[in-house]
């Protein structure tokens, strides 16, 4: 089993603990332990292989949670979880992830009222059976019915990318009013998380005043796409936009602000990290600002660079606040300096209408000149892609000898590679024969097919393409598809290694459903040395515009231009690839 997974096991436990009213302690220890192992930039098998080494020194595992991780690793399940899954019925965690409602609240419903399923809370509501429930009433009952309506949407988180077109739309109708001195997006958003499930908007009135206040909350309740107010307050008010999706606006004071944006930015394990600093030097750091201990007054707030000042500490980017390295970088003056989309002048992943594209090759290479590349691979699928048309040798050769052909037409302006995305077969090897790859300029290898094999047969097959001397590069190592499809089972430790020992690039697919390597990857790469490429994985023109998704994908792995290969100029570049 690999990290992901005993970081699902631990945050199960910790979820039927609850459910279960044990010791909060106890579960806040499965929770710690599953956010410790999911930021792990290896793996905990290769850890505890290791003599030397001990898994029970990583901060948030202790030598319980060793022991559970040993067990799933050998067993592949843990007799502590499968028990609390027989105490706990499935529709109490339905009950609970209704807004609102909590893990008390659903047990409460489910015992008092003998709820078996959604269906019959709903009509446990309808007939006031919950409105008559010590503690409820009508109001509850209300949201509840309201709630089971949006239940199913809200749980599923939305893509990050998804996310910012919102997040563009609402700025936009804020810039409107005229009454706002300053706004910035917090949260998950701000810091680039691949999935967002709601949106935290701060904002300063150009004047602090009740008066004010309201007329920026009346503009932001003014949103077209507004279907629902869920609450207000002084300072703050919560919109329901679409079926279900939540975001929510605080006013602040402009003495604040700072503070406040470092606060609800987050993350929660960032935050908690700041406040430990502060203590050790006698102070406090809330959303209202730095306060030295017994004083009301703060001493830092208007700005993030202030409050992380006051805890000794440069200012320290978004993406990265996760409390994995961020604060050792930081204490070290190591904060790397982040890769930005203009440091990308190369793209080497997308497709043309000779396969599953839509475009011309044409096409293509005017619309990279357009966003100002300097060089594009062109690398359309081979022939086991059957459903997307994937060229067979002669078809192959036939595409690149037309780059070569046209290649005159984009001197100075454009290098168009002549280049495939060659599937990697069930069976191991590469889908072309190695003297038509040897014949390209760029070769990226991939999986489509055989994504149920086991663990070692998938490792094995990526193994094999890094070694092949044709590849280049892996494209979307893992082949997961954000809340569709989890990555296949394979082992990237052994993959990031060989791809170190054999200079082989690695892909960051920038395709917001794939963001393939996730972030702690990224960061085991960057650990190893091992080159990252950005690429669109383009079918369309318009796909080009993807690539900054994938940036705020390689700035949360703390990427800098110089881990990344498509930054270099086109010189340097065909001098990399020719090594």
């Amino acid at each position: 089993m690999d990290n992901a997974g005993i970081a699902a096991a631990f945050d199960e436990i910790a979820e039927l603990m609850e459910f279960r009213g044990e010791n909060p302690f106890r579960i806040r220890a499965y929770s710690n332990g599953a956010r410790a192992i999911r930021d792990l930039d290896e793996s905990v098998q290769s850890i505890l292989a290791d003599p030397d080494r001990d898994l029970a020194k990583v901060p948030g595992i202790g030598k319980t949670l060793v022991e559970k991780c040993q067990t799933l690793i050998d067993t592949g399940s843990l007799p502590a979880l499968e028990k609390l899954r027989d105490q706990v019925p499935d529709v109490l965690i339905q009950i609970a992830r209704i807004p609102g409602l909590g893990a008390k609240k659903a047990v409460k419903l489910q015992e008092e009222l003998n709820i078996q399923s959604l269906d019959d809370l709903r009509k446990a509501c309808q007939t006031d059976e919950v409105a008559n429930l010590k503690g409820f009433g009508k109001k509850t009952q209300a949201s509840i019915l309201d709630g089971l309506q949006i239940a199913q949407a809200s749980a599923e988180r939305i893509y990050w990318s998804d996310g910012d077109s919102l997040a563009r739309a609402i700025s936009r109708h804020m810039e409107q009013c005229e009454g706002i001195e300053t706004m910035q997006w917090a949260g998950s958003y701000r810091r680039g998380k691949e999935t967002i499930g709601d949106l935290d908007l701060l904002v300063v009135a150009e004047e602090d005043s009740p008066e004010n206040r309201n007329a920026v909350m009346d503009h932001f309740e003014s949103y077209a796409d507004r279907t629902q107010t869920i609450g207000r307050g002084e300072t703050k008010v919560s919109i329901r936009v679409g079926k279900a999706f939540q975001v929510d606006m605080r006013m602040v004071a402009p003495e604040q602000f700072g503070a406040a944006l470092q606060y609800f930015t987050g993350s929660q394990a960032h935050n908690i990290h700041t406040r430990r600093l502060a203590k050790e030097r006698g102070l406090k750091i809330n959303e209202y600002g730095v306060f030295r201990d017994g004083e009301d007054q703060p001493i830092a707030g208007s700005t993030e660079q202030d409050v992380y000042e006051a805890i000794g500490l440069p200012w320290i980017a978004p993406e990265l606040r996760e409390d994995r390295q961020e604060f050792q970088w930081a204490s070290s003056d190591q904060l790397p300096d982040l890769i930005d989309v203009d440091d990308i002048v190369g793209d080497l992943h997308m497709h043309t209408n000779a396969t599953d594209g839509t475009a011309t090759l044409r096409e293509m290479a005017d619309a990279a000149i357009e966003r100002g590349l300097k060089y594009i691979a062109i690398t359309d699928h081979s022939q086991r892609v059957t459903m997307a048309g994937g060229l067979d040798p002669d078809r192959l050769l036939e595409q690149w000898a037309m780059i070569d052909d046209i290649r005159s037409e984009y001197d100075g302006r454009l290098m168009i590679l002549k280049g495939i995305e060659c599937d990697i077969l069930e069976k191991g090897g590469m889908d072309l024969p190695d003297d038509v790859l040897a014949q390209g300029d760029w070769v990226i290898a991939s999986v489509h097919y055989g994504q149920k094999q086991p663990r070692d047969q998938i490792t094995e097959r990526i193994l094999g393409a890094i070694e092949n001397p044709h590849v280049d590069c892996i494209a979307h190592p893992t082949g997961r598809l954000i809340n569709r499809r989890p990555p296949y089972e394979v082992d990237m430790d052994a993959v990031l290694h060989a791809a170190k020992e054999h200079d082989t690039i690695m892909e960051l697919n920038a395709n917001p459903a794939r963001l393939d390597l996730n972030d702690v990857h990224l960061a085991a790469a960057k650990k190893l040395g091992v080159p990252i490429v950005i690429s669109t994985d383009a079918h369309s023109t318009d796909g080009l515009d993807v690539m900054r998704f994938g940036i705020c994908q390689a700035r949360r792995g703390g990427l800098t231009k110089d881990d990344v290969v498509n930054t270099l100029s086109w010189t340097k570049f065909r001098k990399l690839v020719k090594a």
